[in-house]
Parts: structure tokens; sequence; C-alpha cells
């Protein structure tokens, strides 16, 4: 966020002050609140950037709108249909303000070259897109393991899978069923597949916080296959690479490193 040309980061808040002001000083960051309301009362802050647990996501967008403040709001954005709507008409009442979910991914050059070849044709049809994504992950502590905060494979990594599949198919699926498996001590899901049928293809994947670290994305149509390498969490600091698989060759793409989370800023503030 700091390395964006349009954004500076001003202030930052905690519950705790003496932690946040670690981080503050940590980052360079000039002021420090020890609430959330204090720095949101703040005039001289146009934006804020919401990395609260995910049961706290839209109680926090809500406020922040109500406060005149553009929202970049971690993912998910919301825990259930009901939580997104009651968010969603908040955003409508303030036509001038932002609000967005930072699937950051989005934004990184592997992935918009993706969807070009999708959009012009390159690998044909469009019919299926299978993604996986998984890490090991038991500790009790991490808030990733805590049901009662939004923990679970689903609302971490697997809200990636289900954001990809509606990007490349650009359009919203009609039917969606899943298998899941749940933790019998942590009470959150550990394993989940699903498959999304968006009535001209479908998308299937599994996610996972307790298997074998590993993530992948293939893209299939009636002509070609895209396969992404490192689809979610690319690299800020080295390239990486797709691949475009033919019936005659495969070709590797290379892409310059890209630091696709700073690119993500530079959107919202445009």
């Amino acid at each position: 966020m700091q390395a964006g040309r349009l954004c500076d980061v001003v202030a930052i808040a905690s519950r705790n002050k003496e932690q946040g002001k670690l981080v503050a000083d940590l980052l360079n960051i000039p002021v420090v609140y020890d609430s959330y309301e204090k720095l949101l009362n703040d005039p001289v802050i146009d934006a804020v950037y919401i990395p609260l647990p995910n049961h706290l996501h839209v109680e926090w967008s809500i406020r922040s709108l109500k406060s005149g403040k553009h929202v970049l709001c971690e993912k998910p954005i919301g825990l259930s249909l009901a939580e997104a709507k009651k968010l969603q008409q908040v955003a409508q009442q303030n036509p001038e303000l932002k609000i967005m979910e930072a699937f950051m991914y989005r934004f990184h050059p592997q992935w918009l070259a993706a969807k070009k070849m999708v959009n012009d044709g390159t690998i044909g049809e469009l019919k299926t897109i299978q993604s996986f994504f998984s890490y090991y992950n038991t500790d009790p502590a991490n808030i990733r393991n805590q049901k009662e905060m939004g923990g679970g494979g689903m609302m971490d990594i697997g809200c990636y899978c289900v954001s990809l599949s509606r990007f490349i198919f650009d359009k919203e699926p009609g039917r969606v069923s899943g298998c899941v498996d749940y933790d019998p001590v942590l009470q959150t899901d550990r394993i989940a597949s699903g498959m999304l049928d968006f009535s001209t293809g479908t998308a299937t994947f599994t996610c996972s916080t307790q298997l074998a670290p590993y993530q992948r994305v293939n893209i299939l149509g009636t002509k070609a296959r895209i396969e992404i390498e490192i689809p979610f969490n690319a690299p800020t600091d080295k390239a990486t690479r797709i691949w475009l698989h033919t019936k005659e060759s495969t070709d590797e793409i290379v892409f310059d490193w890209s630091c696709h989370i700073n690119l993500m800023y530079s959107n919202i503030n445009q």
C-alpha cells in the first residue's frame, strides 16, 4: 500500500495502542489510534483498509461507509447472503463512496492475460475450470480455525476458487453443490469441494486447511487449456508463469515480478 503512487498511509487503529504503536513504528505510520471509531472520525482520512477477522468485516465496512470513507475490505467481505445484502444496501445509500472486496489476484498480469485469452477465443469455448487451494494449519489459536470468527477453509481460501470462477465466466452460477468435511474439535470446515453450474460450463474446486500446501488453476476450453502455476498469492519478488496447452504445443508465458496488492490499491483509488 505504501509503495502505491496514489495513496499515503496516514494512520492505523488498534484496540491495544501499544501494539498499534509497535506496528506504526515498524511501518513508519505517523498516527496511532486506540479505537477504530477515532480513526473513522479523522477528517484527513479518505479511505480505510479493513483486515479484521472475518466476522467483523460487514460491521466495520458499514461503519466506515457511514463515516464517509471509501472501503477496501479483506475477503470474505461477508459471512452470509443476509450480511452481503445489508452491506449492499448501505453502499447503495452512499453512491459517492467506493467499497471493494480485496481479491488482489484479479489485478495480477497473469490473470489479466488468462482472462483475455478466454475472452478472445484463444482456448475455444470455455467449458470448465478446475481449481485447488490448500495449506496445513491446526493451531486452535489461529483465527482461521475459530468458527465464531468466521474461520474455516471456505471463508479463507475457498472464496478464491468461487471468485475466480465468476471472474472468468463473467456471470453468476445458476446452481451450486458441495461436499464438506468438518474438523471434529475445531468445528470448522477442513476440506470442502464444490461444483458451480454456469449453464455454458462448470467450475469445480477443492480447498483445505489440513492438506499439503498446494495451489493450481486449470481453465479448459474446446481448443486449449490455460494452467496457472501460482494463481492466488503470486510472489512479488520473482517472475510468475502460466502455460497455454494446445493440441500442437505448450507455450510458457512468463510475467516479470509484479505486486498485485499495489495494483489493487492503485485501482481502487482510480
